[in-house]
Parts: C-alpha cells; structure tokens; sequence
C-alpha cells in the first residue's frame, strides 16, 4: 500500500484524463482531511485516488468497486482502503456502511472535489481565490454539471459533522494544492495576485 502503486494501478486501469484528474483531487482532497483528522495521510490519498480506478473497465453498479476491489486485494492492498471505496457508491452502504472516518471523508470529497474542478474550469483565475460561496452558487444552477449531486455533497459534509462552506473550504484549499498537476493554474501559468 503505497502512493507508487495506487498510481501504477490508476493509469493501468484509466486511461480518461478527466478521470485521472478527479482521482487526484480526490486524493488532494483525503489527504487534507486526514491531516485535519490525524489520521493516515498515505492510506487515506491511496483511497482517494483509487475510488473510480475501475470505474472505465466496469461501470455498471454490480461491478464498480467490486472488480476493483479484487484487484486490490490480489495486489496486497489495505482492506480499510478497499472497503472504504466500496462505500462511496449507494449500491454498497448496506454492505460497507459510510461508518469511519476513511469512508465518511471518501463520500465527502468525491462529489465535491469534482464539482470544484468543473467550477474552477470555467472561472478566468481557475482556482486561485476561489471561495466557498461561488461553489454555493454554483451549486445552485441545476444545469452547472449536472451530474453532479447537490444532496450528495450536503450529506458529505454533514457526515464528517461540518459546516457546508467549511466542508467546501477545505476541498477548495486541498485541491489548490495540486493546481498545476491538474490545468487549473490561470491561463499565465500564474496564480493570480490577491
């Protein structure tokens, strides 16, 4: 269970970019938590980065987590990250309820850190001084990645117990982090000056 291997594993089994960037901001996003949380960074990325390793090869709900759970396992993985990613989808909660803190923080980042991604792509600044409140209003236009679900990131924060603009502050300063391995670095190539 390292980083090295969670990331040999992702490329090996997704080959969408869009798809390989939301792993990372997820990743960004477990780590953050697991730094607020004390608890284990390296185990907590690797969950977030691997959640939707599959997801390409097997869609379909029977499948998604479950082959790639078998994977996991064949490889030597952690069975806190293997369960904690069969309990991001609802297919699985009765089986892998959201009931530790791995598995909360999991389902709280994944919804959100890709609604912050979508919303970052279409601000001139991309992330650079993005603020709770724009994803908020974002959150707000139905039509505004669409796929997204608004009630998922609600209870995502209310799981980990916060405020909604809290929850989304600290995906938004997680995935800053990360802004130039993901293109959401302003057009220059700068961050832009407060």
């Amino acid at each position: 269970m390292n980083r090295e291997n969670a990331w040999n594993i992702l490329n090996e089994y997704t080959k969408s970019p869009a798809l390989i960037r939301h792993g990372l901001c997820v990743e960004a996003s477990m780590r953050g938590y697991a730094e607020r949380y004390s608890e284990n960074v390296e185990q907590w990325g690797v969950a977030g980065l691997l959640h939707d390793f599959d997801y390409e090869r097997w869609p379909d709900p029977a499948d998604h987590t479950r082959e790639g759970a078998k994977i996991l396992r064949s490889a030597g993985f952690d069975e806190e990250i293997i369960t904690a990613i069969a309990s991001h989808v609802p297919w699985n909660t009765d089986e892998f309820p959201r009931d530790t803190p791995i598995r909360k923080a999991l389902f709280a980042a994944d919804e959100l850190s890709g609604f912050i991604y979508a919303a970052a792509l279409v601000r001139p600044e991309r992330i650079t001084g993005m603020k709770p409140k724009s994803i908020t209003k974002k959150m707000k236009q139905k039509s505004f990645a669409a796929a997204v679900s608004r009630d998922d990131i609600v209870m995502g924060a209310e799981l980990l117990g916060l405020p909604l603009a809290e929850h989304i502050a600290n995906c938004i300063d997680a995935i800053a982090g990360i802004a130039d391995k993901i293109d959401l670095l302003p057009p220059d190539g700068q961050p832009a000056q407060p």
